[in-house]
């Protein structure tokens, strides 16, 4: 029998699927915290969320007849939804609303690992060389920088900064190597948004975020962000480079054990590297999460 969520993660915001990929008037099911919910499109255009009952995939439903529904809104390209009481906003991402950004969603892949193991993985740079050979990183530059880490309590969000790796190909629009310098915001505890250095612009970032659903305690999907200044790739070549990305890190996420996200950190030996995940475990047990986690014991 699964767990309740605990109440912090049950009033959060959760993602759910890319909104234009959802069919008007068409339901699409789904898992959230161990809960099925069922989703689709009304006439206008809006999501509508509610808890599955026998509805499944496919089945034809006007929107206007759903009377008890979840909360929904919509941002970054996706529909997010709660369980229980959600805050009124959501975290922001500023560039997003840049008029000469190009904005995409780049998938949403399942992946069998507890959201924060995924979010935890995307905050590391160590493995760069040798999971995302010649795109991300290279031998023999493998040392992971000194950077910053900052657990905000005005803005409830890690920031690790002064990030820098040197990268073969840091993004579709790159021509060559260069020392990439990165920003990572966690604003979410099962959300990161990553700045990073545009190859196009030295002045501007390219804006990339891994949005977890947490379908079970062991399992989630990743819908991914992309908010590019490029002006020479095609959307199809640009959500490509990210997927082939994402394809390289899932059979490493997928066969890393606990399947839940150790918070004590006695469990797992930390090295200097792992500034920022070690500032995510303290956060995530300063909120109380303890879904998808294994707790700091008392």
């Amino acid at each position: 029998m699964p767990k309740a969520p605990d109440q912090t993660t049950n009033d959060l915001w959760h993602v759910v699927a890319a909104t234009d990929e959802l069919a008007i008037g068409l339901v699409e099911t789904t898992l959230l915290l161990d809960r099925r919910i069922a989703l689709t499109r009304g006439l206008d255009g809006e999501p509508v969320v509610w808890l599955a009952s026998d509805e499944e995939n496919g089945d034809e439903i006007d929107a206007e007849t759903v009377l008890d529904r979840l909360p929904v809104r919509t941002a970054y390209g996706y529909t997010w939804t709660c369980l229980g009481s959600p805050s009124a906003e959501l975290f922001p991402i500023q560039e997003y609303a840049e008029a000469d950004r190009t904005n995409m969603s780049c998938g949403s892949i399942g992946i069998h690992v507890s959201a924060p193991r995924a979010v935890e993985n995307f905050l590391d740079m160590g493995h760069f060389p040798y999971v995302h050979t010649d795109i991300l990183g290279s031998e023999p530059h493998t040392e992971v920088k000194e950077y910053d880490v900052e657990v905000s309590e005005e803005r409830d969000e890690v920031l690790a900064t002064k990030c820098k790796f040197i990268q073969p190909m840091a993004a579709k629009s790159a021509t060559q190597a260069m020392e990439v310098e990165y920003v990572y915001r966690v604003p979410h505890p099962f959300c990161s948004v990553l700045y990073k250095s545009c190859p196009e612009d030295e002045n501007r970032r390219d804006v990339i975020g891994i949005f977890l659903q947490p379908m079970t305690e062991e399992t989630c999907r990743a819908h991914l962000l992309q908010s590019m200044i490029d002006s020479y790739s095609t959307i199809t070549d640009l959500r490509r480079f990210q997927q082939t990305i994402f394809g390289q890190d899932k059979p490493i996420l997928e066969n890393q054990y606990p399947k839940k996200l150790p918070l004590d950190p006695r469990s797992e030996t930390p090295i200097r590297a792992d500034k920022s995940a070690i500032a995510y475990r303290r956060w995530l047990s300063q909120k109380g999460i303890t879904y998808g986690v294994i707790p700091q014991a008392s």
